[in-house]
């Protein structure tokens, strides 16, 4: 791949440049500079080369805030059971981070979602439903219960711990420190795993783009409301044209991180429309992940065009074209995907 080849080429440079400075290799590679695949901004090479999380937490409004969501360079929202969504976040820079979650549990559907990024996984347990996933060797997570509610290990589980100020089970988080010292415990790689690993995720514009050469195709989409989405959070989204983000609300409030109190933005919004199903009594959802007919909606600038999406694969990409059949030019930032169930309704103006 050639983020490998990159990567071999920066390391046999840094080697060099550091003879020749008398300085350690990794303070030369901490200089080098590549394209996030994230979000196409400038980042070290060793950040590149690290491995993200993926957080579950929730959208409870008594929950509120979320600590360290605002790094979250991907934000998935997706609804459960009981009709109220969770969130899982991308987050590639958490080394520095002392109190990530709050940490709820997981569902089999967040798998190939966080799997396409190769991230450590980091949740409160889980259902039945994802016993068989959860459990496979090439799935590194860290559980603080058994990772699949009813059984299974509870991998790194002495590294989570509560917080006093909320009860039960709106206050377990983890630090930076404590999932390198699980991942040390449980010989999990901090660094990307190439067997797994894809360099590709998005396209990125080359400069901005603002969606006109799509004309009259391309709506105004200054106010997003996913109310008729996730009708418990009313998720919505407005455009501030000074920053060219969407800040995203929650409960009808600015939607913040508690650690510096930052309303999360994003330069990108996909609502990707997928089929689902309920699977029992309880209310437990499935949903249809790795598909290539379904369709959905990707905003930025202030405008919105319809797309169609497909994902092969667990650790494949989720690829979005447009109607002409191709790939989408994403703006360089951080993106928010509502995984919608089909049948839902979102409006925009």
């Amino acid at each position: 791949m050639r983020f490998n080849k990159i990567t071999k080429m920066i390391t046999m440079l840094t080697a060099a440049a550091a003879v020749a400075l008398s300085v350690p290799a990794e303070d030369v590679l901490a200089e080098e500079t590549v394209a996030s695949v994230y979000t196409n901004e400038p980042v070290s090479a060793a950040q590149a080369a690290t491995r993200p999380i993926a957080v579950m937490m929730p959208t409870d409004a008594v929950a509120q805030p979320s600590y360290g969501i605002s790094h979250a360079k991907i934000l998935y929202e997706i609804m459960e059971e009981g009709n109220i969504s969770r969130q899982l976040a991308v987050i590639d820079d958490w080394q520095g981070l002392s109190k990530i979650g709050n940490i709820r549990s997981c569902r089999a559907y967040y798998i190939p979602e966080a799997t396409e990024w190769d991230p450590i996984l980091v949740h409160f347990g889980g259902v039945v439903y994802m016993k068989d996933r959860i459990t496979m060797p090439d799935i590194n997570n860290l559980s603080g219960t058994y990772e699949y509610g009813v059984g299974g290990e509870a991998p790194g589980a002495g590294q989570f711990f509560r917080s006093t100020d909320r009860k039960a089970p709106h206050n377990a988080y983890i630090s930076a420190s404590g999932i390198t010292k699980a991942a040390g415990q449980l010989g999990y790689s901090l660094n990307v795993r190439p067997e797994y690993y894809n360099a590709k995720h998005f396209t990125f514009a080359q400069g901005v783009n603002t969606l006109e050469q799509y004309g009259e195709a391309a709506q105004t989409a200054n106010n997003i409301n996913l109310a008729g989405i996730f009708p418990y959070t009313k998720s919505a989204f407005t455009y501030d044209a000074a920053t060219g983000l969407y800040k995203k609300s929650i409960h009808g409030k600015p939607q913040v991180d508690g650690a510096n109190g930052q309303q999360i933005a994003f330069a990108n919004v996909i609502v990707q429309y997928t089929n689902w199903q309920k699977l029992d009594q309880k209310g437990y959802l499935s949903f249809q992940n790795i598909d290539n007919t379904s369709d959905g909606y990707y905003f930025t600038k202030g405008k919105a065009i319809h797309v169609r999406w497909a994902k092969t694969a667990d650790y494949a990409p989720t690829v979005y074209y447009d109607d002409n059949g191709n790939e989408i030019q994403m703006n360089t930032g951080k993106t928010y995907i509502a995984v919608a169930q089909k049948g839902r309704t979102i409006s925009f103006s």
